[in-house]
């Protein structure tokens, strides 16, 4: 070209840059210089120059001309070719972020992971998986004990997208338990020639479901992708997934955007579990992040658990979702027996029952049950004693400086606030409420539970099982096994029995799911419990007196579609989530009241009916208030989050944190 001859124009690129302002969260064009030209295209990650600072950006599309009339930047470089970002996960992620009013830029950065050199490096160039092909038989499995589980798998073999919410049979022998049920569903979804995404709570249900994936497809045929793998056998792993080396997934929800080719099957574990629900912002839950997902691929939906969370009750009245439950009599010669018991005890009759803060049936019932196997305690909280009441009026011990809970800890003579630390000697208690000076044990800890245990059982091995130190499984020898709740370990055989202690502990929780995510957390343990007629039994202690609690009755007849129901429409006569829809605002009182008030008078321009709840006292230095729309119109509310966001981002005003969805609990 010669010097008089005009420049040809630079070609474009619009990225998305991870700038992490809501008002900044749209496309930005970059001219595109000619050595950069083959390696910038569209998925791929770069560096821009972005309010005089280099960010990381990735490359949405090309464009032959800009759409911009100013003058473009150009792209400082491309720090990888390979294009991470594909179309379905860009679509999916911005579905997510605009459904919680969220940022695009926030959804990537958990979708995507950071990008390892080596891995991209070291990672061989393999061949595609082989798929069976759709005549390859379809095996019904564990799916045989329930009566639409082998239509559903037929439909998925076949291409189709059914959609189920699966209440799986407690008791059930490893060869047959729900890991294995995931991983025929799995095959399922193969015999079409189309991948699967599966997503647990956590490290120890990956570990079965893997097993379990090996045992039905065979070696090399899933990768397992979770946010607690080190960087470089993460990205390892993700980019099998990208290049098609694989195309089955188990992870945890950081594996919920896995660039799955031909997906054909999203499923999930235990949908009420707290770890499905991502703490940060937009805060977007992996039922939701998979349901975006199957609706773009016309995949296969499949919920799994034990419980059932009041969310999929919801989606199952919508008719999103199909009801697929074993039959009574299945359910019947599963379950253990249930016994429920209060917590009255007498030190001078109950003798080694008291000593263990057992009622005395649970403590024959764990004795008996010693001599066929383990036995699982279950205990609400870590710790020695971290509740403590008054012994004459029973109200909890409150710290004088902050009102925090108090508790004591192993071997310790003073009692200790659990938020300030401020700390006072048991003879310098005095309760506020009747002057009484004597405490009593609110809730015991997993700690002081063994160690009291351990007198009461003189011989028995006791193992614990909670917090940094969880057990995956344990031996079909005699032991006592104590367990916070969601570190239960799986006992080769089943456990003999199931102690679950200090039922009021969870049931008094001020939250809106306390009742539904207490019975989860209940049918979790009993559900590692042999059947009742192989001598299974499950001893529910310390509940409540006067008429049985909904989730206690559910417990005992082994319902929880009844709780979920129930709940559901309680929450619809109280306009509740998930049957309303409701942006929480949280953060200092005048910039909560302002953020609030910008976003009524959105509604009031949309014409959206609403309410506004609060303000309400988080803590001392923060408040919320609740904004609650009718849930169809909940993109309406979506849309007026976003730009509430967008406005105070621009003007740099005090930070609110805004999420849409509530769980009942301040914060």
């Amino acid at each position: 070209m010669s010097i008089d001859e005009p420049r040809r124009p630079a070609p474009v690129a619009a990225v998305v840059v991870d700038s992490g302002l809501a008002h900044l969260d749209r496309l930005f064009e970059y001219a595109v210089p000619p050595d950069l030209d083959e390696a910038a295209q569209p998925g791929a990650r770069v560096r821009v120059r972005f309010a005089g600072r280099d960010l990381d950006a990735f490359i949405v599309e090309r464009r032959s001309a800009p759409e911009h009339s100013g003058r473009l930047a150009e792209l400082r470089r491309v720090v990888s070719p390979e294009p991470v970002l594909t179309p379905e996960v860009l679509a999916s992620a911005r579905d997510v972020a605009d459904a919680a009013g969220g940022v695009l830029g926030d959804v990537l950065r958990l979708a995507i992971p950071k990008r390892h050199a080596a891995a991209e490096r070291a990672l061989a160039i393999e061949p595609p998986v082989v798929v069976p092909t759709p005549d390859a038989a379809l095996t019904v499995g564990p799916w045989a004990a329930y009566p639409a589980g082998e239509a559903f798998l037929r439909r998925v073999s076949r291409g189709e997208a059914p959609a189920a919410a699966w209440l799986a049979l407690p008791g059930r022998p490893a060869e047959t338990d729900w890991p294995i049920a995931l991983a025929y569903a799995v095959s399922a979804a193969q015999i079409s020639g189309r991948g699967a995404l599966l997503v647990v709570p956590d490290a120890r249900d990956i570990q079965r479901v893997d097993a379990a994936l090996t045992q039905v497809l065979g070696r090399r045929r899933h990768v397992i992708l979770t946010a607690d793998q080190g960087p470089q056998a993460r990205y390892t792993a993700w980019l099998k997934v990208l290049r098609g080396h694989v195309d089955v997934v188990v992870g945890t929800r950081a594996a919920s955007y896995a660039p799955v080719h031909n997906l054909g099957l999203v499923a999930w574990w235990d949908d009420g579990d707290d770890l499905h629900e991502e703490p940060r912002a937009p805060y977007a839950h992996v039922r939701d992040v998979l349901a975006v997902r199957a609706r773009a691929t016309r995949a296969a939906v499949l919920v799994g658990g034990f419980s059932r969370s009041v969310q999929i009750q919801d989606w199952i009245a919508q008719g999103r979702l199909v009801d697929l439950q074993p039959t009574p009599d299945s359910v019947r010669a599963a379950v253990p027996r249930v016994r429920v018991m209060g917590e009255g005890l007498d030190p001078g009759r109950d003798g080694p029952a008291a000593q263990a803060q057992l009622p005395p049936t649970a403590w024959r019932v764990a004795k008996a049950a010693l001599e066929q196997g383990p036995v699982l305690v279950q205990v609400p909280r870590r710790g020695y004693r971290p509740s403590l009441r008054c012994q004459t009026c029973r109200e909890a011990v409150r710290c004088g400086r902050c009102h925090g809970p108090m508790g004591q800890g192993d071997g310790a003579s003073s009692i200790e606030c659990r938020w300030c630390g401020w700390t006072f000697g048991p003879a310098g208690f005095e309760c506020p409420h009747c002057h009484g000076r004597v405490l009593r044990t609110g809730v015991v800890g997993s700690r002081r539970t063994a160690e009291e245990l351990g007198r009461a059982f003189p011989g028995v091995a006791v193992l614990t099982s909670g917090g940094d130190q969880v057990l995956a499984t344990v031996g079909a020898g005699s032991a006592l096994v104590v367990a916070t709740p969601g570190a239960e370990p799986v006992a080769d055989g089943g456990y003999a029995a199931c102690l679950l202690l200090d039922a009021w502990a969870l049931l008094d929780r001020p939250e809106l799911d306390a009742a539904p995510e207490t019975l989860r957390r209940w049918l979790a343990a009993a559900a590692l419990t042999r059947p009742g007629s192989d001598g299974g039994q499950v001893v529910l202690a310390g509940a409540p007196d006067g008429p049985a609690l909904p989730a206690v009755e559910a417990l005992a007849r082994w319902d929880p579609v009844w709780l979920a129901g129930r709940e559901l429409a309680e929450r619809g006569q109280l306009r509740l989530p998930p049957t309303v829809a409701i942006a929480q605002l949280v953060g200092p009182r005048a910039a909560v009241g302002e953020a609030a008030d910008a976003l009524v008078a959105t509604l009031q321009a949309s014409d959206c009916p609403h309410d506004r709840l609060g303000p309400l006292a988080a803590d001392p230095d923060t408040v919320q208030i609740l904004v609650r729309v009718p849930r169809d119109r909940s993109a309406v509310l979506a849309t007026a989050v976003r730009a509430v966001r967008a406005t105070r981002s621009a003007r740099k005003d005090i930070a609110v944190g805004v999420r849409m969805g509530w769980t009942g609990s301040p914060g």
